[in-house]
């Protein structure tokens, strides 16, 4: 069929033939559609000029469908029952029945505390719901992976935030030092020019050209620290620190956490450093996505609680 024709096609004329093919009478059409029997008769001429075909023709009780015709009610209906459904709002969300599958982007530095009560959260509301942590790191480009849908939301520290994206600021964090116990550093105290001696442990960038507030805020005082070592995840620091002299700077949940399990020394920093912030972005294409929102009200609800 031309795209002429199937232009000609509408939510009218589709209830016609439904009605038609069904009540086999014009007569009866008109009657049930509230229009007259000449309106409804030039609609069926169009309707055979569109398809083809005469749809229905008269038998020896009355009018029957065409081969083509049966076959163009079963489209009709479906039809008529797509249009509906664009036209009706979306289903409400239920939590406790979803079987939706959630996709959640965050550096690992969270898996110690934010996410594991993000997916208690979860499991506890939605039990038959997945959640897929995907880990943030220099080669994933997150801001596409929002566009495309891959990713339902993102949560991170960014130095500069993507203007279109939608933001919600979900905690801050104090920066602080974490060393072995043992390290002579716990006993002296950790001046800035020690600071700036030591040798650090440091995390690889979760992002192209990012860098840290830490070395940051450095740099501004014309200062920098000695990185010696780099690692990829946040989990192996309590083992490095355990078995090193290395100095990791990081946030204070995360060494606060680390050191009741580990030999290791939460330490002030030796100078005046701004909190560090964690943002969650999203796209605009799942802003008005009632399962989306949830999912970003479990995830404000869980930083509020741990990071209270």
């Amino acid at each position: 069929m031309s795209s002429r024709l199937v232009d000609q096609l509408d939510t009218n004329l589709l209830r016609v033939l439904h009605t038609l093919l069904t009540e086999r009478s014009v007569t009866r059409t008109a009657m049930k559609l509230g229009q007259s029997q000449p309106a409804i008769s030039n609609m069926l001429k169009r309707l055979r000029d569109i398809t083809g075909d005469a749809i229905l023709v008269r038998g020896k009780n009355g009018m029957t469908p065409t081969q083509r015709g049966q076959e163009l009610l079963l489209l009709a209906r479906q039809g008529l029952g797509v249009m509906e459904s664009i036209a009706s709002p979306a289903p409400a969300f239920v939590a406790a029945s979803t079987q939706r599958v959630f996709h959640l982007g965050a550096p690992d530095y969270l898996s110690v505390l934010l996410i594991p009560m993000v997916m208690e959260k979860v499991r506890e509301l939605a039990p038959n719901a997945g959640l897929v942590i995907h880990a943030l790191n220099a080669g994933f480009d997150y801001a596409a992976a929002l566009e495309t849908g891959e990713l339902d939301c993102v949560i991170g520290n960014w130095p500069d935030l993507p203007q279109h994206l939608h933001i919600a600021q979900l905690f801050e964090d104090e920066v602080v030092c974490m060393v072995n116990r043992k390290h002579p550093v716990v006993s002296k105290g950790l001046s800035l020019k020690y600071y700036l001696e030591m040798s650090h442990l440091a995390p690889t960038p979760y992002m192209i050209g990012h860098r840290s507030i830490i070395d940051g805020t450095l740099a501004e005082q014309g200062l920098k620290r000695k990185i010696q070592m780099t690692i990829p995840y946040f989990g192996m620091v309590p083992y490095v620190l355990s078995k090193t002299d290395l100095v990791f700077t990081t946030s204070r949940s995360f060494a606060v956490q680390c050191a009741k399990d580990w030999p290791i020394e939460v330490l002030p920093m030796p100078i005046p450093m701004p909190k560090m912030q964690f943002f969650m972005l999203w796209h605009e294409r799942v802003h008005a996505a009632a399962e989306v929102q949830w999912l970003r009200k479990i995830v404000a609800e869980a930083a509020g609680e741990v990071y209270a």
